[in-house]
């Protein structure tokens, strides 16, 4: 998991991060009734919740297309907020949200995509102002990858 390593080293904010126990990712799977892919499980229970307010800056100064993550959603405000934000109309159903940028839009996998057990899965953006869901990545690495590159 190379490519994840490398995006925390590269983005993270260290004091922030503490690993969260394989137990506690169990339950929110449980809760959700679904599996999160084994690279996004990787990043929380080796790292934690990933802050990066680096990125917004970099991605600024140069130009890029890329759209930018902030912050790695706690493992209550995955579920709460997926739950709350598709009860409220605003996102279509069937994601799990797990990350936000600094505009209120979130990144989610496909709930379809996460009823069996996988390495990796495709990232989908959520635009909070359009109220859609596009997919940006083919899957997690592919995405970490992308602020790799920089």
């Amino acid at each position: 998991m190379n490519s994840i390593d490398l995006f925390v080293k590269s983005w993270g904010q260290k004091s922030f991060m503490v690993p969260i126990s394989s137990n506690d990712i169990e339950d929110l799977e449980s809760k959700l009734n679904a599996f999160l892919p084994e690279s996004y499980k990787y990043l929380i229970s080796t790292y934690g919740l990933v802050h990066t307010p680096n990125v917004l800056t970099k991605t600024c100064d140069l130009g890029s297309d890329i759209t930018e993550v902030q912050d790695f959603l706690s493992l209550d405000d995955i579920f709460s907020l997926s739950q709350l934000y598709e009860m409220g109309g605003m996102m279509p159903k069937g994601h799990v949200l797990f990350a936000s940028d600094c505009k209120g839009n979130m990144f989610c996998f496909k709930l379809s995509d996460c009823a069996s057990k996988q390495v990796d899965i495709a990232v989908w953006f959520f635009d909070y102002g359009l109220g859609t869901v596009k997919k940006v990545s083919n899957s997690f690495i592919e995405w970490l990858d992308g602020f790799n590159e920089f």
